[in-house]
This record gives structure tokens, C-alpha cells and sequence, in this order.
């Protein structure tokens, strides 16, 4: 009698641990699962804005857990017109930063972001702060601010309207249209080539 409910109770432990041994498992693939789901992504996000003439393109960088972006774009550098007048003449000098209205999303028109993990994001800012320092001329015909974002898209591995004279606004929403339609798209891991696109709904 006391032998079998010795066997019983060893028997019933044995059970226990492995329960417990088991719910561990669980509790920890569900914390790792969590905590990549909460990782912080990184991202580009391509927009074209109001002007007083046809627009402005430029870029968003920044961490999906920010609210802090970094501005890139090509414009002239002054806010005077003349210099814009000019730039459809002959190439005038350019500024890579944020111009007025880029922070305001009253203006925004079109956007589309690409999100990055932090390998990733290391070389597309690395090209973007290389493409600032050389970006010294703004010309309307030749060098603009759509022609700017367009060498940033092709560097990621993304498909590009074949015409940088295109208004900003319908550039960027053919720049949506020839990666999948979607909101927001994702880069594949370890490529420049682009991941299917998710619609932000």
C-alpha cells in the first residue's frame, strides 16, 4: 500500500515538473514573441506636399516609437522666389534640410513608408547623409527635389516612376501603385529588394 502511493506521488510529481517545465516554455516563446512584436522599426517615409507652385517632395526618417523625424529634401537654398525662378534657368544653389511646410501635415498629400530594421536603416541614412553633402545645386529640369527622393527609393530596391518631372504628389502615389498599392511596405531582411506591401488599415 505505502509502496504503490509512494509510485503514485512520484508519479504525480514527475507530472508537476513537467507542467511547470512546459508553462515556462510557453510564458518565454510568448515574452520573446511580444518583444519582437514591440520592437521599434525604423523608416522612410516618402511625401510630397502643397506649394505655391507644384508642390515639394522630401522625406521622413526616423523610429516608429519617436515622434522626432529627421527632414530630407532638395529645395533652393533661400526663401525667396528667385532663387526657384532661376533654378528653371539655370542650377542655384540648394539646401537638403526641412523647408517650410514639411512638419505640417495640413500640406501633405501623398506619403508612403517603408519600414527598416536598425541594419538596415544604418545604410539607407548612411546614403541620405551622403546624398545631402553632394547635393549642392537644385535645378528644376534636371535636379529637383522629386529627382532627390527618386535616388533614395532606387537605393532601397524599390520600382520608380521613369519620369522625375512628375508633380510630387503624383509621383509619390506612383511610387505606392508600382510597390503594391499599400500604405506602408517593408523591406526584406538582408536585400534591397522590397517585401510585399501591407495596407494601413
Amino acid at each position: 500500500m505505502c509502496s504503490r502511493s509512494f509510485a503514485g506521488l512520484q508519479i504525480r510529481s514527475a507530472d508537476a515538473t513537467t507542467t511547470a517545465k512546459r508553462q515556462g516554455q510557453a510564458k518565454a516563446s510568448a515574452d520573446a514573441a511580444t518583444k519582437n512584436v514591440q520592437k521599434p522599426m525604423y523608416f522612410v517615409d516618402f511625401r510630397a506636399r502643397t506649394a505655391a507652385s507644384y508642390g515639394h517632395a522630401f522625406m521622413w526618417c526616423g523610429r516608429t516609437d519617436q515622434k522626432k523625424v529627421e527632414v530630407a529634401g532638395l529645395h533652393p537654398a533661400s526663401d525667396s522666389i528667385i532663387p526657384f525662378i532661376l533654378g528653371h534657368v539655370v542650377p542655384v544653389p540648394s539646401e537638403t534640410g526641412a523647408s517650410y511646410g514639411d512638419l505640417d501635415e495640413g500640406y501633405l498629400t501623398a506619403s508612403y513608408r517603408v519600414l527598416m530594421d536598425e541594419a538596415q536603416a544604418g545604410r539607407v541614412f548612411g546614403y541620405i547623409k551622403h546624398l545631402r553633402a553632394t547635393s549642392p545645386l537644385w535645378h528644376a529640369a534636371t535636379y529637383n527635389c522629386v529627382a532627390f527622393i527618386q535616388n533614395v527609393a532606387r537605393y532601397m530596391g524599390l520600382q520608380v516612376p521613369g519620369n522625375h518631372l512628375l508633380n510630387p504628389e503624383e509621383w509619390v502615389n506612383q511610387l505606392k501603385a508600382l510597390n503594391g498599392g499599400g500604405e506602408i511596405a517593408r523591406m526584406a531582411l538582408g536585400t534591397g529588394i522590397m517585401a510585399e506591401s501591407q495596407s494601413h488599415a
